[in-house]
């Protein structure tokens, strides 16, 4: 295998685990108690910091989405991009279609939504750093596409902060 095969193969198992990353974060935070976070802000400043990106969940929800979208097509596209040295560009994009989705599925959706499920109280409080430095990083695509969904769904007769309503159950 050549180091350029071996580099783009590399890349794809980084974005893998960015994929899992904003997959067991989104799960983690939407799940954790309000009530953990408040008692472990008294103590630990990840906890406000928790509190305080929950506090605009259709924000965080963008910022992991947008996050999440870019590093599954970009691992999509690196797969194409090496299979079709390969093989015929038709089954290139076959190969591709059934692998990465299978991968990204397992790997970076179902097990890591699980753990972070399973952990949601201590997961929360070790991703939000990350995730901030993601929304800064994402900050015009965020800002974009949040502004935009909160658009198109008043146009549609949604609601467009529907994440308040759950948010205030707790």
């Amino acid at each position: 295998m050549d180091t350029s095969t071996l580099s783009s193969l590399g890349t794809i198992v980084v974005l893998l685990a960015a994929s899992a990353f904003f997959s067991s974060s989104e799960t983690a935070l939407f799940t954790v108690s309000r009530e953990s976070l408040t008692a472990a802000a008294e103590s630990d400043p990840r906890g406000a910091a928790a509190l305080e990106v929950l506090a605009d969940p259709h924000r965080l929800l963008v910022t992991i989405l947008v996050g999440n979208n870019v590093v599954n097509i970009a691992i999509s596209s690196l797969l194409t991009a090496l299979l079709v040295d390969h093989v015929q560009s038709s089954v290139a994009v076959l190969v591709t279609t059934v692998v990465a989705s299978s991968v990204i599925l397992v790997a970076g959706e179902i097990v890591p939504k699980s753990y972070g499920l399973g952990h949601a109280n201590s997961y929360a409080l070790r991703v939000v750093r990350p995730l901030r430095y993601v929304e800064l990083l994402l900050y015009p695509a965020v800002v974009a596409f949040d502004l935009l969904t909160r658009q198109i769904t008043r146009r549609i007769g949604g609601q467009p902060d529907i994440e308040r309503p759950y948010e205030d159950e707790e």
